[in-house]
């Protein structure tokens, strides 16, 4: 029974340009009127939609708290669970598919980029190799899917190898993605047209649903110009409904929307209810926005890009529910949700009392390992093991990035010390501050061993999967007053609906006062450097990594430094300190992260 596009199709509709959707199914599926099995009879049928996003090449269980969820507990306590990894996620969705007709598996963007070693050694083959083993049947781009660039994303959907690693084994070839990635809202910048599939149409036994795939439009903002040079990000809302009205045309009525855009619920537990006190009501953030703008013709929003968990009901223009879901990240949650389709209508039928819903799954570890993942991630494990298990550093307990609930994180310091330590010397930049985007972090550091390698050993393939995207330093001069705007930007234009708090380094200090609005968070007379006072006419040498030195993240301030000075990867400079400032009988203690004073 095919469901999914062929890898061979995929290829054509690409090499072809063709901005129409490719029919997902067999030829006998287009013309079937069976009823469903054991989940509707007659005119209507439940569809069984599973999803999932940012995966972010995470095939094996993510470390420290970035391999946990959060439950609330029936006395309101709350509880961590271990999750994720594609063995357990393999597993997951097989069970869940068992005894439904009609099932489909969907994504929101962002499958690859910022990958363990293990993927992104390899360009992160391995990871679609595993997307296929799950049988994905459509996923959006996301903005992750542009780091290494639109010719590599188009190798990534066709396959072949690297155009300068080459083949990774002998006499094995890099087959591509068995299923379309979609990109509405790219296009190339000189000729206007989507530089991959706009969307794409699933089918079975007469039932159709269309799938719109989009990413952020503020994907310039958050890759390296590098990744998006050439092309043109187009308003998501105009995007879906100008597609929605093409697919209307073509007579499919349902529509599913996967953006890679997101919110941000009021509570981290993956079972907050985001629909208390009302449809929506616990939920923020532009995904929000974008859910009320779009077109009625789209039946339900699976979202990703903030890592968060939900399953919420955000009316749509015309003041119908319509569901609007995200599955955290790393493979730790999948979505499943029950579309009703009229076979009469040809829609998915969404009322007050009646419309699809959704609930978030973990994807716990207790439940048996898919072999044909094991098999897959020894496999690429194994070659990857000469570079991945080589020490670098040893710790003393857990420091916590990406897992920490902080604006300032352990980990985070670490990193900055590392930069402002590595740059320091006048012939290195001659750096007295660093500052380090949070999105750049990927992960914690934990003390318990992934592999053989012994508790509070750092290998080469974990530091790697902190900073994954060895972007290059670079120093510069700031003036005082530049390095405050630098610091204002956090809280205000892009960044004020959702601040993004930079890690700093040592000697710089601040407070953050959330109780005031914009700009004003941001206390001026409070910004010391090594305990003096800002000085606003001062000449300032600052380090950061080139994307934040682009202005990525919304920090223009960062683009007007001069002098500049191009310094080792953020990688190399991370292991460097590592080796410099931990032994076996030595180890690095967690910091404890007292930069930033908070205001609430």
């Amino acid at each position: 029974m095919l469901r999914r596009l062929t890898s061979t199709a995929a290829v054509l509709a690409v090499s072809t340009g063709l901005t129409a959707g490719l029919t997902v199914g067999t030829a006998a599926a287009a013309t079937g009127q069976e009823p469903g099995h054991g989940h509707g009879h007659g005119r209507t049928v439940d569809v069984q939609l599973l999803s999932f996003n940012d995966l972010h090449g995470n095939l094996e269980p993510p470390q420290g708290s970035s391999g946990t969820v959060s439950e609330t507990q029936a006395d309101g306590s709350k509880k961590a669970i271990p999750a994720g990894g594609v063995e357990y996620l393999a597993t997951a969705l097989r069970t869940a598919r068992k005894g439904h007709e009609y099932s489909v598996t969907a994504a929101a963007g962002d499958m690859i980029g910022a990958s363990p070693l293990m993927s992104g050694l390899f360009h992160d083959e391995p990871t679609v190799e595993a997307l296929n083993k799950l049988k994905l049947d459509v996923t959006s781009v996301g903005n992750h899917e542009f780091d290494e660039g639109r010719t590599e994303l188009t190798r990534m959907q066709r396959g072949g190898c690297h155009p300068k690693d080459g083949c990774y084994e002998k006499g094995r070839t890099y087959k591509g993605a068995d299923f379309p990635y979609l990109a509405a809202n790219v296009t190339d910048a000189k000729t206007g047209r989507p530089i991959l599939k706009p969307y794409t149409i699933w089918q079975h036994k007469g039932v159709k649903i269309g799938f719109i795939g989009v990413t952020t439009k503020d994907t310039p903002n958050v890759v390296t110009a590098e990744g998006v040079k050439g092309l043109k990000f187009a308003d998501e809302v105009e995007t879906i409904n100008k597609y929605a009205k093409e697919l209307d045309r073509q007579g499919v009525k349902s529509i599913v929307a996967l953006i890679h855009e997101g919110g941000m619920p009021a509570s981290g537990a993956y079972n907050y209810d985001c629909d208390t006190p009302g449809a929506g009501a616990g939920i923020s953030g532009p995904i929000v926005d974008i859910a009320k703008k779009v077109t009625p013709k789209v039946d339900a929003l699976v979202t990703g890009h903030t890592h968060q968990a939900y399953a919420c009901t955000v009316p749509d223009p015309s003041g119908a529910p319509r569901t609007v879901t995200s599955a955290a990240s790393f493979g730790r949650l999948y979505t499943d949700t029950t579309l009703k389709y009229d076979r009469a209508t040809k829609d998915i039928v969404r009322t007050r009392t009646t419309h699809p819903r959704a609930t978030n799954h973990v994807v716990n570890r207790e439940q048996p390992k898919a072999p044909d993942m094991t098999r897959l991630i020894d496999h690429w494990k194994n070659l990857a093991a000469p570079v991945a298990n080589k020490p670098v550093g040893y710790i003393s307990a857990d420091i916590n990035g990406r897992g920490s609930d902080q604006y300032e994180t352990p980990l985070g310091d670490i990193i900055t010390d590392a930069q402002v330590e590595a740059l320091a010397p006048a012939d290195k930049g001659g750096a007295q501050i660093a500052f380090m985007n949070p999105g750049g972090l990927r992960s914690d550091l934990a003390y318990k061993a992934s592999g053989q390698e012994g508790d509070g050993v750092v290998t080469y393939g974990e530091a790697f999967t902190v900073q994954p995207f060895t972007n290059m330093m670079q120093t510069v001069d700031l003036t005082g007053a530049q390095v405050l705007a630098a610091l204002q930007q956090q809280v205000s234009g892009p960044n004020e609906a959702q601040p993004k708090i930079l890690q700093i380094s040592r000697g710089l200090t601040y407070t953050l006062d959330l109780t005031k609005k914009g700009a004003d968070r941001i206390v001026a007379s409070s910004v010391k450097v090594d305990g003096t006072a800002l000085d606003p006419a001062k000449t300032y040498r600052v380090a950061a990594n080139e994307f934040l030195m682009g202005g990525g993240d919304g920090f223009p301030a960062f683009k007007e430094g001069r002098n500049k000075k191009i310094g080792p990867s953020d990688l190399d400079v991370f292991i460097q300190y590592l080796q410099a400032h931990s032994t076996k009988d030595k180890p690095l203690s967690p910091p404890k992260a007292e930069r930033i004073t908070v205001v609430k």
